[in-house]
């Protein structure tokens, strides 16, 4: 599917740059939740075929980042998917993250402080480097939230691979503009409300053979059991042998929507997406004086920058005191230069 062809599936109002907070729906997700809203609203169905897109969104994101189905676990956001895996670390373990991570990435590890876990952390681009014999974890988004730096992720795989560290990735700024691939990551986090256009409250856990049998299910409940619909009452555990041993009873109305969000974003391609969400952000870095750059997601220190841009009927956000915009399907050259003409003009 061409872009150009796939905007007619968004009903954007124009000005849109701010999906790095959250993601606007495509037509066939819109449609889907609202469908299941009326059903829910007059009891025309029983909740399993709700459950159905649970399952459709695990398998469309095993697809995106190239892994196994079995790999996957559903959640509802990214903290607490994180933080079932720092569960699992062992006492005073080192961990070596990005500093001014977003905390949802963090907050899980600091919080084990009192076993010895230790959170040591560099600047993005010495990820790789800080990676060392000592080295327990190293744990980062691969798209920065506040300024859109892309971390190395080869350079920092192979660094832990040299130490035998494990990689943990919160991909939630990546997956669905930059093509992500979770070889040799141990725990790939996503919320999937941001560029993968969904309603809030689904998120996904893609997790390493090696590391699945470390972890313990802290979550479980009759969703991760291995014959679901057999796990609602009474002993012995029956867990999934998968990584579905990791899930959370999912909030149905959420999955509903981002099953065919996903499969939306299957259609365009990633690579599609990629090409022009970058076009876009260059358009705008070359209309500030800046240099090309390689994220969908633009940072700049703009005086009074959400005034101008809010006048013009330009929705983007601030976060560590700076303007961010971000470019996704549904934006447009026409958005770039409303933009432009209101910070420049």
């Amino acid at each position: 599917m061409e872009i150009v062809d796939a905007q007619r599936l968004w009903s954007a109002q124009p000005g849109w740059l701010n999906t790095a907070s959250y993601g606007l729906p495509p037509t066939p997700a819109w449609d889907a939740l609202q469908s299941v809203l009326a059903d829910w609203r007059s009891g025309q169905t029983s909740w399993e075929k709700w459950g159905e897109a649970t399952d459709r969104s695990r398998e469309s994101f095993a697809r995106l980042v190239d892994v196994r189905t079995d790999q996957v676990a559903v959640g509802a956001t990214v903290s607490e998917l994180i933080g079932l895996v720092a569960a699992g670390a062992p006492d005073r373990a080192r961990v070596v993250t990005a500093e001014g991570d977003f905390t949802s990435l963090l907050f899980p590890w600091l919080v084990h402080a009192d076993r010895g876990i230790d959170v040591h952390t560099v600047p993005v681009a010495s990820l790789a480097d800080a990676v060392d014999r000592t080295t327990t974890v190293v744990a980062f988004s691969l798209v920065q939230s506040a300024t859109g730096q892309i971390a190395d992720l080869d350079a920092v795989v192979q660094a832990a691979q040299a130490h035998d560290a494990l990689v943990v990735v919160d991909a939630t700024q990546a997956c669905g503009w930059l093509p992500v691939t979770a070889t040799g990551i141990d725990a790939l986090a996503c919320g999937a409300y941001k560029w993968l256009m969904s309603p809030r409250g689904s998120a996904f856990l893609a997790v390493s053979d090696r590391l699945r049998d470390r972890l313990r299910p802290l979550h479980a409940g009759w969703y991760a059991g291995e014959d679901v619909h057999a796990s609602y009452y009474g002993l012995p555990l029956r867990l999934a042998r998968s990584a579905r041993r990791f899930d959370t009873s999912p909030a149905w109305f959420s999955w509903v929507g981002t099953a065919p969000a996903l499969e939306v974003v299957e259609q365009i391609g990633v690579e599609a997406i990629h090409a022009h969400n970058l076009a876009l952000a260059n358009r705008f870095r070359a209309g500030l004086g800046l240099a090309d750059g390689d994220s969908a997601i633009v940072s700049a220190a703009i005086p009074d920058a959400d005034r101008k841009l809010t006048a013009a009927g330009i929705r983007a956000a601030t976060r560590a005191g700076e303007l961010r915009v971000s470019f996704h399907i549904y934006s447009t050259e026409d958005d770039v230069d409303t933009a432009l003409n209101a910070l420049t003009g």
